[in-house]
């Protein structure tokens, strides 16, 4: 990276992620693409592993007060700076109506880490561009006001559907310091957003894969149908990926199905998953591999018969997007059994693609049995999503369109 380049600051939650291997492979491609940013996370790490990916960023890494209190001289110098600044009564502003409609610590450290950002950011910095609506985009949005410099953002899944609609709207308004442009990568996530919008045009950006860091599909030779039938699902713990109901579907499975479920993932629920599967019998079927690098998830994945995520909304309002995983599983030949929620349906056509049912343990059972007695319908069903994987899901279209969005936002 020469000086005088045009340079972004890229805000996150935490860095590194295991479970966000999704921004790493698009960082690691905006690199390439001649993009100069730092990383500025709101977050230090807590896993313990790290992916390949991580390894070839050569972005700097910088860390922001993850509690003010801290690092109070750090703070205090940012909210000093931040006086001084000519944006600072109108981002001080929208802060107060944020802090009114929502009256947390979170909401104020958000604006703390915003003013430190705000003084550290480096001389020639253009833009900042947010990975994720909520909390990064907050911490983008208020830095952004006080520097005077263009922010935008890419949403998820959980972004979207937690955050409260005035919230997501005023960000989607530049009158309110909105950003300048936004992406999502799900079609019904941009439909969702676009609909909110006032003056931010919200794209769809499918992540897709970068296929050259997968290797080639394994020969996968024709099961009986009493052969060993092994499941994989990969997806934290929590109650959007549906693992209690599979648990339960599980249980539910013919005693003459030789099955094994390998689970990958850590999670708040853990202790929950483990003594439901206790409770039910299972637990000798089960094997918690936890949290794993993108190697041993491919390892993984080569060696199953089945790719479970019995996705669903949550009670507050939480789904998924459309699951990195699955493209994962389709580029190994994996064959696919997963709910038609969010943006899942985007990829897969059930029947053709993959299944897609409903995630009632009764049915689930049922839709694992079919596969596991049926031999030629799971390899049928995963060489089509190989093919649409490869046809429409790769990450490189995606990666060119963003780094011309940002481009034109720094230019300006």
């Amino acid at each position: 990276m020469t000086s005088g380049t045009p340079r972004l600051a890229v805000a996150v939650k935490g860095w590194p992620r295991l479970s966000e291997t999704f921004i790493a492979q698009e960082l690691v491609a905006l690199e390439r693409a001649g993009i100069a940013f730092d990383i500025w996370s709101l977050r230090h790490p807590t896993d313990t592993k790290t992916h390949p990916l991580h390894d070839q960023l050569r972005a700097n890494v910088r860390y922001l007060p993850e509690y003010l209190h801290n690092e109070p001289l750090r703070v205090l110098r940012g909210v000093i700076a931040a006086l001084a600044r000519p944006g600072f009564l109108k981002t001080f502003a929208q802060f107060a109506r944020d802090l009114f409609r929502d009256h947390t610590r979170n909401r104020v450290r958000r604006f703390g880490q915003a003013c430190v950002m705000a003084r550290e950011l480096p001389t020639g910095t253009k833009a900042i561009y947010a990975h994720f609506l909520h909390t990064p985009s907050s911490v983008a949005r208020y830095a952004a006001g006080l520097r005077g410099i263009p922010w935008t953002f890419s949403a998820h899944a959980k972004d979207i559907w937690t955050s409260p609609d005035w919230e997501l709207r005023e960000k989607l308004d530049t009158a309110s310091i909105g950003a300048a442009f936004g992406a999502t990568c799900t079609a019904f996530g941009a439909d969702h957003l676009n609909t909110l919008a006032t003056t931010t045009p919200v794209d769809l950006v499918y992540h897709g894969l970068d296929l050259d860091r997968f290797p080639e599909a394994p020969e996968r030779p024709e099961r009986a149908p009493d052969d060993p039938f092994a499941l994989l699902s990969v997806g934290r713990l929590v109650e959007k990926k549906g693992f209690d109901r599979l648990i339960d579907a599980l249980a539910l499975l013919p005693s003459d199905i030789d099955w094994h479920w390998i689970h990958i993932g850590g999670g708040a629920l853990d202790a929950t998953m483990r003594a439901r599967a206790t409770d039910r019998g299972i637990q000798d079927r089960i094997t918690w591999r936890g949290a794993c690098d993108q190697p041993e998830v491919i390892a993984a994945m080569r060696a199953a018969d089945l790719f479970v995520l019995p996705s669903r909304i949550a009670e507050d309002g939480d789904r998924d997007g459309l699951p990195n995983v699955l493209m994962e599983a389709a580029s190994q030949l994996l064959p696919i059994l997963s709910t038609p929620v969010s943006a899942i349906p985007e990829f897969i056509d059930t029947g053709v693609h993959g299944i897609l049912c409903d995630d009632d343990p009764k049915v689930l059972a049922a839709e694992i049995a079919r596969i596991a007695n049926t031999p030629t319908l799971g390899p049928d069903l995963a060489q089509a999503a190989h093919a649409r994987l490869y046809a429409d899901f790769t990450m490189q279209p995606g990666i060119d369109h963003l780094a011309q969005r940002l481009r034109a936002v720094m230019d300006e």
